[in-house]
Formats: structure tokens, sequence, C-alpha cells
């Protein structure tokens, strides 16, 4: 009796698990799973206008979401997006951009048919739209140098294929500043219909559109299926979707991206950076054979500014007035053990000027700049009126708390050559504000490139940049260098150009008013089944040739 109903029980069950199976096969057939990239951002998105992209975050998802005219390769070339050519008048003067016929805009109910061509129009529209006051756009300075005709600016559709855009003077670096993110197309549609909503209901043309988002939880972009770009003659992007989260504590997001939750982790934080390296700045071993680490130079120079204005009365009453003081600084402490223990080997120690590794004008073989030389150091303070008998005054140093174990650590080295420096932490914003008003005369700073061309660096030290406003924060002034500078803009010639880059940059460092620490590197770490993620001086995220591979 009971061995008849456990044969009729599991007949039943049998069939009931084939039924099982066979729904989720179908299942499977009918929803395929999706190949999604996931990583994290800590520092949170709230606009995906591009307009307001002006820092790493919200670079990096507009970069999914829109195009401009032309964009970078890792190597920092300009390359064709969706202008396919281009040419530039004798004088330097006019740009013409002819544009592809096949790219639009992301399927949106703002349009009649769901979607729209991209035309030279809708860059007109975007271009004035950025530099509108009524706009408010950080992004605004990039077209600084457009002139101007009846009060208009001079961006002009021939036809819907053409584009022209006039500038008041020559400025090669400006194919540069159009790869920017600020200078994304938009359509006007979108903006009449959203207006300031338009932060979370974009409309672009990038490779992925924007398909969910709950703020400070997570976001989802989809892939595009009409995106214009090709590899190989495959359509981009390979992914289907790219999901973001955005858990603020970096540990909590080193776990996830450790258990294969993420996809992807950008840089090294000091609550994991001693788990993951070494001190040579290498994955630990039990790491290598579950993640790929790339690094590469990143276009960010860390530095020490020092006012020079002498007409200031904190400059006149300072020891930083005296060059003497200002090299025996430079040549004080040792970057290459900085790099090696605070930084775990991630970083090129700053031996050489401002210009970055990664710049095609970083000058490898330069005979200026400056190494630890401790007794060279003495000697130069000596030279400036220094010794036992009477010693250097204390020198305050402002920085905020994110660098506070790096300015302890040159502290204790100047302090061995007969510095007394004085370390005052302040809140970035107050930093700040008191390094554009010149009531700083010592302050910790970085300059990370806005732009992928030196004169972006050299730019701090020109007399007509003077801070406020301009980013000239140390006020340093040289006849010679401002006639370089202004020289510079009227070489179209690439090579002649970096030339004068570098005696600019040697010029302005046998000066010293900067005191050079280290050039950056990017660091990403991606699982091992993530392929075609690269890495770029820019440490621009770029994910339509990123492939996911199953484990």
């Amino acid at each position: 009796m009971v061995g008849r109903y456990q044969s009729a029980w599991l007949l039943i069950a049998g069939f009931y698990f084939f039924l099982l199976i066979s729904g989720c096969h179908n299942a499977g057939h009918r929803h395929p799973e999706k190949i999604i990239f996931r990583y994290n951002e800590a520092a949170g998105i709230v606009n995906l206008d591009p307009a307001f992209a002006r820092d790493q975050a919200h670079i990096w998802v507009c970069n999914q979401l829109y195009n401009g005219l032309v964009q970078l390769d890792d190597s920092l070339n300009v390359l064709p997006s969706i202008a396919k050519r281009w040419d530039i008048s004798e004088d330097g003067l006019a740009y013409t951009f002819h544009l592809r016929n096949d790219v639009y805009f992301h399927n949106s109910e703002v349009f009649k048919n769901g979607t729209r061509k991209v035309s030279a129009s809708d860059f007109v529209y975007s271009f004035n739209r950025l530099v509108d006051p009524a706009t408010a756009s950080p992004g605004a300075w990039v077209f600084a140098n457009i002139d101007r005709f009846n009060g208009k600016y001079a961006f002009e559709a021939e036809n819907d294929t053409t584009l022209i855009i006039r500038l008041k003077k020559p400025f090669p670096p400006f194919f540069g500043i159009l790869t920017m993110q600020y200078c994304s197309v938009i359509p006007r549609e979108a903006i009449e219909k959203y207006g300031s909503d338009f932060r979370k209901h974009p409309v672009g043309t990038g490779p992925f559109y924007m398909k969910n988002w709950e703020e400070n939880i997570k976001m989802v972009l989809r892939k595009n299926e009409n995106y214009f770009e090709t590899q190989n003659g495959k359509p981009l992007p390979y992914l289907d979707a790219v999901s973001i989260s955005f858990l603020i504590d970096k540990m909590t997001a080193f776990l996830e991206f450790a258990k294969g939750n993420l996809d992807f982790l950008s840089g090294i934080d000091p609550s994991y950076k001693d788990e993951l390296l070494d001190r040579s700045g290498q994955l630990r071993e039990k790491y290598r054979n579950r993640f790929n680490m790339i690094i590469n130079p990143y276009l960010n120079t860390e530095y020490f500014g020092i006012l020079m204005d002498t007409s200031l009365e904190l400059v006149r009453n300072s020891p930083l007035r005296l060059l003497p003081v200002r090299k025996a600084i430079n040549y004080g402490f040792d970057r290459v053990k900085m790099i090696k223990y605070l930084r775990n080997g991630i970083g090129i120690p700053g031996n050489k000027g401002m210009i970055p590794k990664g710049m095609p004008a970083y000058n490898e073989q330069a005979g200026y700049g400056y190494h630890y030389d401790p007794e060279k150091s003495k000697r130069l303070l000596a030279k400036a009126g220094f010794g036992k008998d009477n010693p250097v005054p204390p020198i305050t140093l402002v920085t905020t708390s994110d660098y506070l174990d790096l300015c302890k650590f040159v502290q204790a080295q100047l302090q061995q050559i007969g510095f007394t420096i004085e370390i005052e932490v302040s809140p970035p914003a107050a930093v700040i504000e008191r390094r554009a008003q010149s009531k700083i005369n010592f302050f910790r700073a970085s300059w990370i490139a806005d732009y992928p061309d030196a004169e972006n660096y050299l730019s701090l030290f020109y007399s007509g940049n003077f801070a406020p406003s301009g980013p000239n924060y140390t006020h340093f002034s040289n006849a010679a260098y401002d006639s370089l500078y202004r020289l510079s803009f009227g070489l179209a010639d690439h090579k002649k150009r970096i030339k004068l880059y570098r005696e600019m940059d040697s010029l302005m460092m046998t000066r010293s008013p900067v005191v050079i620490l280290y050039y950056d590197q990017a660091v990403r770490f991606v699982q091992k089944n993530i392929v075609g993620l690269t890495g770029n001086p820019i440490n621009l995220l770029n994910l339509k040739r990123v492939k996911k591979i199953a484990r």
C-alpha cells in the first residue's frame, strides 16, 4: 500500500519536475540573460545634463550618454565622432566640421516619431545654451575664445551636415576643448519639455541611454540599439547595460568588488590600499589570479604653491620671497621615498616641471626640475643668510585633511634641513577661497587637465591669469614667460609648440613658484572576465568597447 502511494508520488513529482525544467528553459529563451557591467560611484551623481559635467563622476556617466563633434583615443589623439572630418582656415580662426548623417538621438517621447536625426543646428543650439548665462553652466568658459557678430556667438549651421565655428584669435588647443563632455550635442525638444528637469531625463546620442535612476541608490543605462559607431564591422556597444551603485564607503565598495558583485574598481583608497598592493605598487599575490590591474599616467600634477606677489605684506614678510629658500625646499625631501611609503608606489616622483607624464610635452630628459639633495638644500639656506645663528622663520603650509600624511612627511624631512614647517589643516572650500584671494602664501594644490594640451598647465603662470579672475594662484609674473605663452597660440605646428612649452616650463621652474610633489597615475582594477576596458591619461571611463565574458 505504502509502496503504491510512494510510486504514485514519485511519478507526480517527476512530472512536475519535467514541467519546471521545461518552463525554466522556455523562460530563459524568452528572457536571455543580459550582459551587465557594474561599477560603484562613491561621489554620487545629481545631474545628467552635460552642461554640468564638471567632475569625474558626472563626466564618466555623460560619456556613456552623449557624443560631441570629436573624441579622444587612449593616446589623447583627437578622432572623429559625430564630425567625420574637418577643415581649418590658414589663419587658424575658422573651423569647418562635416557631420555624419546617420546619427540619431535616443528614442524619446520628446520626438513625434520617437527619435530624430542630429543636424548641425543641434550643435548651434547646444553650444549657445552652454554659454547662455541663464544656463549657469560651469563649462561656459570653454567657448571664451569664440568670435561674436552682432552680439551672437559665431556658431553657424551652413546646412544640416556642415558646422562652422569662428575664433577671435588662433588657439591650437581648441580641438582638445571640443572633446570635453560640456560640448556634447543635445536636442532642443528635450530642453523645451523638461527644462531644468533635463538633469534626470537625458536625451543624447551615446552608446547607452538612461533606463532607470533611483537617486543615491542605483542607476541603470541600457544599450542604444541605434548607435552609429562600429568596431571591425560590428555595432557598438557590446554590453547590454551598465549598472551604477552609490555606496559612499569605499571599503564597502572594495568588498563588493572582491566578492565579484562589481566588475570595476577605480583608484586607491587608504582603507584598502595595503590590502590590495605591496610597497612596490604591485597587486598582492592572493589577488593576481582574480583581478587585472591597469595603471597609466594621469594628467594630474600635485604640488605646493608659493605666492610670489611682493606687493602683498604676507609675501614681503616671508622667507619664501627668496629664491634660494624656495629652491632649498625643492631639494629638501625625498619624492621617491614619499611615493613608495605613502602611496604604495602609485605615482611618479615630481622631479621635472609642471607638465605631467602623459602629456606629449613632458620631458623625461629635462635638465630642469629637482631631486633629493639635502646638502645642496643646506647650502642654499646658507646662501640666503640662514643657519644656526639665524634660523629660518616658521613657514605655514595650508592643506586639507586628505593630504595631511604627505605634508607631515615633507615637514619631517625639511626639519632636518633647518626648516620649521607648521601645518594648518582647513576644509577644502576654505582653502580654495583663501588661495583664490591670495591669502595663503604656501599651500598644497593639484591641477587636473581640463583638456589634453600642456597650455592647460602653463596657463597657471601667465600674468594675465592672476587669481581670482584666473588660475594663476602663485601670481608668478615673468615678461619672457608671458611672451612665449602668447607666441604659442600662433603655432599650429605641434612639434614647434611642444618645444616652446618645454622652454616655458623650464623658465618657470628656475624661479620655483611651485614645489612639484608627484605626477599622478590612474589605477583601475577589473575582474578577469572583463575585456576591452583600457586606461588613459585623462582617466575617462569608456565602456562602448567593453566585453564581459561568461566565467
